[in-house]
């Protein structure tokens, strides 16, 4: 069965996804969750929505799914603790290394890999499952054929996100809210910038990077036969009567294998955006998928309407079968639920009817009397003597006493089995100043002066070095060459890749340039070394440490860190962190170059947005891919703060070119070595100083 998981933001909306359906809900509680901004649960809370959840037979997942600092370990690992004792059934995880945490502290919880992992091939899941995730919420921008060959292939459950707020980013890859204004999306702080207007080199009222929400309501008998485990509804932000609303959608939906118009009113009532989409789903993608908010979700009468499925009301959830005996020894009545608990009650002795006896008729239609309680009453099995009588408010009492006490049955948990997490060790990084390495995005690039310098590495997009052997050859006779894979490799791209990687190593490249989990396997397969990319969110010091069991030779840190956080992590890999460039703030599937010619010319046409304070965004492709990264504005700069660089451990810091052109790429090799005065308008220190709120 296809398990609908809702979203529950407070603990109404809780129970509003419960009472219209939910098999499921996913909460945060505390700071570590990627809804920073929802009401959120404290401890206490979680605690009693993890018993009103279980009295009625639905699961409780608990979001860890943001990146945690060294300094907020101890924190995150008391609150894994504290969430597995209330009783949850999975955590939600993006880091790392809180993944590893879950794992030792509480074994039993399952773990869930968040959306936030960019999990979008099946490498991935397998990735992902090898860390001891039992399920991976895949990448939103997922076709159905592609979805289908995961699940077929895939060794644990597979989570798709069904309905609701679309990231024109790949999750977990978005850093325009921390670059824009400190919010970061991988703290769980994100400021949506997305949704304001843009304009192609001149701001005007355009949406490029504004999505439509998702709506897969047409296509849930598609993904329960092709073995999808469970379909997401999005809206922790959103208030309860959308829960309500979109929850009682989809339940009906999956239940009856029907979409009614007035259903798709109902959903539109909750909540649109010019609409609906499913077209990452169905492969129709363009502009038709873009969309800004409409305000008109206020309708009194509707939202009292939608209250009234979740307020004061019990919609009966659990079936149970009850046994009762009346008999000249007593009367009993024992009753079953679906996981096998029992509870008995022994009522009143029977009288000898002096009228009319009591029969098995009267005593189903007093037991099915379950309203006001999350039981149904699914089966009556009855055990009497004839000619005896026992009174209506005796059975309602046995019926009462036996579901109060297996409410509480179903309500307790036993002692989870918790452990003391292993020591995260700490290595200290490099002593002395840390060597340079560059990484270069066009041939033009490749300058003289760039290779006169030998760079420790330098890094080359894959697509370069395979179509051009001979540079290929030159290069590696010169420098370390690591080849940079994209981010984004659907599996349907992935025997092109492998390719690429047997070609370049016949050709000398002994290193690859990894940012994304689903490629590790793919490069060690490939027989080449692998340097960890700022794709990877590597942002505390378990994170960095399974770095080097994965064996990889070197690792970028997160651009969203501090100096003093760099320079205290632990060194279990070379790292290395952005010196100079314009920082990758997002990945996309949809190309924002078509979105502006109505055509793919992405190889071809410059590109730039806008916003409405005219701070310009470029536009680049991702390697020779039809994706778009989008870069900032302004450059980030240390070339004449390189001693503050220079204590902080680091292996390497990186040169990283991207919209320069060969007399700008000469340029900053010059400031590299003799650093010109800091350029407030051009350039930014990026997060570096300034933190994340």
């Amino acid at each position: 069965m296809l398990e609908l998981l809702a979203p529950a933001g407070s603990m109404e909306a809780l129970q509003a996804a419960v009472q219209n359906g939910a098999n499921a809900v996913y909460l945060g509680c505390g700071a570590f969750n990627a809804r920073q901004g929802a009401k959120n649960f404290t401890i206490p809370m979680l605690t009693e929505a993890v018993k009103y959840c279980h009295v009625r037979g639905v699961a409780v997942h608990l979001t860890l799914n943001t990146l945690v600092s060294d300094r907020e370990i101890s924190d995150v690992c008391a609150l894994i603790r504290q969430a597995a004792s209330a009783g949850v059934d999975a955590f939600i995880v993006q880091d790392l290394g809180v993944a590893q945490l879950c794992r030792q502290i509480a074994p039993k919880i399952a773990i869930h890999g968040s959306t936030q992992l960019t999990v979008h091939s099946l490498a991935g899941v397998l990735f992902c499952a090898a860390m001891g995730m039992s399920r991976v919420v895949l990448s939103r921008e997922l076709g159905r054929d592609e979805i289908r060959d995961i699940c077929r292939n895939s060794p644990v459950e597979i989570e798709v996100f069904g309905h609701g707020a679309l990231c024109m980013c790949y999750s977990g890859q978005c850093y325009l809210s921390a670059a824009i204004g400190g919010r970061s999306g991988n703290r769980g702080r994100c400021a949506q910038p997305c949704r304001q207007s843009y304009g192609y080199g001149r701001c005007e009222n355009r949406h490029p990077l504004s999505l439509k929400d998702n709506c897969l309501v047409h296509w849930l008998r598609e993904l329960e036969e092709m073995g999808v485990a469970s379909l997401k509804l999005e809206g922790r932000m959103k208030r309860p009567e959308y829960v309500a609303a979109v929850t009682g959608v989809y339940r009906r939906a999956l239940d009856t294998g029907e979409v009614t118009r007035d259903m798709m009113n109902t959903l539109t009532a909750a909540f649109s955006r010019q609409g609906f989409t499913d077209g990452y789903y169905t492969g129709h993608t363009g502009p038709e998928m873009f969309g800004v908010r409409e305000d008109r979700y206020d309708d009194a009468k509707w939202l009292q309407s939608v209250r009234q499925s979740y307020e004061g009301t019990e919609n009966p959830l659990v079936p149970v079968q009850f046994q009762v005996s009346v008999t000249g020894q007593g009367s009993s009545l024992t009753v079953t639920d679906p996981e096998g608990r029992v509870c008995r009650v022994v009522g009143p002795m029977p009288q000898i009817a002096r009228t009319r006896p009591l029969t098995a008729a009267e005593l189903e239609e007093r037991l099915g009397k379950t309203g006001g309680t999350p039981f149904a009453c699914a089966g009556v099995e009855c055990r009497m003597e004839d000619g005896l009588a026992l009174s209506a408010a005796a059975v309602n009492a046995m019926r009462r006493d036996a579901l109060n006490q297996l409410t509480a049955l179903r309500a307790r948990r036993d002692p989870v089995a918790l452990n003391r997490p292993e020591k995260i060790p700490h290595l200290e990084g490099r002593r002395g100043g840390p060597s340079l390495t560059v990484q270069i995005t066009s041939r033009e690039q490749l300058t003289g002066r760039l290779l006169k310098m030998k760079p420790e590495v330098l890094y080359v997009p894959i697509h370069i070095l395979a179509l051009d052997p001979l540079l290929c050859q030159e290069l590696t006779r010169q420098v370390t060459v690591a080849a940079v894979l994209p981010r984004i490799v659907h599996d349907n791209e992935l025997d092109r890749l492998r390719d690429d990687l047997k070609r370049v190593k016949e050709l000398g490249v002994r290193e690859a340039l990894v940012g994304n989990v689903g490629l590790l396997l793919t490069v060690r397969e490939a027989g080449l070394r692998i340097r960890g990319d700022f794709g990877l969110n590597l942002y505390n010091s378990a994170s960095v440490n399974l770095m080097k069991e994965l064996g990889l030779k070197s690792a970028a840190l997160s651009f969203e860190m501090t100096l003093p956080q760099i320079r205290d992590i632990s060194k279990a890999v070379p790292c290395e962190i952005f010196a100079y460039g314009r920082l990758p703030l997002m990945v996309t599937e949809n190309c924002l170059i078509r979105g502006r010619t109505g055509s793919c010319t992405c190889n071809l046409t410059p590109c730039k947005l806008t916003d409405r304070t005219g701070a310009e965004f470029p536009v680049i492709r991702d390697g020779d891919k039809c994706r778009s990264v989008l870069l900032n504005g302004k450059k980030l700069s240390w070339l004449d703060r390189q001693d503050d660089l220079a204590r902080l451990g680091l292996w390497a810091t990186r040169l990283y070119f991207t919209t320069e052109n060969a007399r700008e790429v000469d340029q900053v090799l010059a400031a590299y070595v003799n650093p010109p005065a800091f350029d407030p308008g051009a350039c930014t220190r990026g997060l570096y100083l300034r933190g994340l709120e």
